[in-house]
């Protein structure tokens, strides 16, 4: 198929500079027989362009750069591939076997996505590349931003004819070691160059329990329920309707909370969420192995120079696959955080778009 004129547009200006290394990024852009399209680069294993056929035209549903600069400045990590650890472990710390190891910190005295230096900052290597498939794989060293372990971490993206974004994560690692991958990409299904928020999709999460947090992201220890709080999208809402109701909510300017998926909805076929743009044209189911989903609404946003301006607060949510945050440091909470040498970590995230 022809590529929208977006997107071509984006493997001119995204090479343009060089990227930290000194050479350009890589671009690949995957497509199907709907007239989909997925564009991602080897710099963080970045899902860059996800646009879908509308009304004749490609419609950009992801947030992102256009630019090497723009890309290296945000801090929002859009649509990177996130590790060794995605979200948060309390004071970088974590013991496992009675050893306790000191991570990098890199946020008010926390570790958040891997630390200063996580893989969304790498180079990775294209392994292969067809019109449909996509794999880049990335060596880790043992005391990477220190943690331990020499971790060969694999993921895979394909575009589906169904018109799945189906990404699969692959590593084992020498030592004992936290591992939790997800993807950081920012939906809009209104369209990345509409300038409106996304306050007005209507979401729906099939979660009983969400988890509580500090100010900074670290969770209290509790696991509460939904019921009669602002976290309960069992039956579906608009993101905005309950925003800012729950003392939860204020501590981090919205919803940035983890919700620990219902039993039957983990098995990376059924559909824990959904999501429908505000004209309706254009909707995501959303499957997974993982046990948890972070809702992330862009609270933070503000400021971050993407494709088509700059970003405004709430332009954007996530729907991050993950165990839950500080796992490490609750081994009773859903899933196994641990990568152990006799196991292999394997798990996938798939994003369905209907239009």
């Amino acid at each position: 198929m022809t590529l929208p004129q977006k997107v071509l547009s984006l493997h001119e200006t995204m090479t343009m500079e060089a990227a930290f290394d000194g050479r350009p990024a890589n671009l690949f852009t995957l497509t199907n027989t709907s007239g989909m399209t997925a564009t991602f680069m080897d710099i963080g294993a970045t899902w860059l362009s996800c646009t879908v056929p509308v009304d004749g035209e490609a419609r950009e549903v992801l947030l992102g750069c256009s630019t090497m600069a723009d890309h290296q400045k945000q801090s929002a990590y859009l649509g990177a591939t996130v590790g060794r650890y995605a979200n948060r472990i309390a004071n970088g710390q974590f013991t496992i076997d009675g050893v306790t190891t000191q991570v990098t910190t890199n946020q008010a005295g926390n570790t958040l996505h891997g630390g200063p230096d996580g893989f969304d900052k790498r180079r990775w290597t294209l392994d292969h590349h067809s019109d449909a498939k996509l794999v880049f794989s990335l060596l880790s060293e043992d005391g990477d931003q220190g943690f331990p372990g020499t971790l060969q971490a694999k993921v895979t993206f394909e575009l589906t004819s169904d018109n799945t974004v189906a990404i699969s994560y692959h590593a084992d690692c020498d030592k004992p070691c936290p591992v939790n991958f997800t993807n950081h990409a920012y939906f809009n299904l209104a369209g990345e160059a509409a300038g409106d928020d996304c306050l007005q999709h209507e979401l729906l999460i099939k979660a009983d329990r969400f988890v509580p947090t500090s100010e900074v992201g670290i969770p209290t220890g509790e696991l509460k329920s939904v019921e009669q709080t602002g976290f309960d999208y069992r039956k579906g809402k608009t993101i905005g309707r309950d925003l800012l109701k729950d003392p939860e909510q204020e501590l981090t300017k919205g919803y940035d909370h983890a919700f620990i998926l219902a039993l039957g909805v983990t098995d990376g076929i059924a559909d824990f969420a959904k999501v429908i743009s505000p004209d309706q044209k254009v909707s995501m189911t959303v499957q997974t192995t993982k046990p948890a989903v972070q809702l992330y609404t862009g609270n933070f946003l503000a400021g971050t120079k993407g494709t088509s301006g700059e970003y405004g607060i709430h332009q954007g949510f996530c729907l991050e696959t993950e165990y839950l945050p500080d796992s490490p440091n609750h081994p009773e909470w859903p899933g196994d955080s641990i990568l152990r040498p006799d196991q292999i970590y394997a798990h996938y995230t798939g994003y369905r778009f209907i239009f």
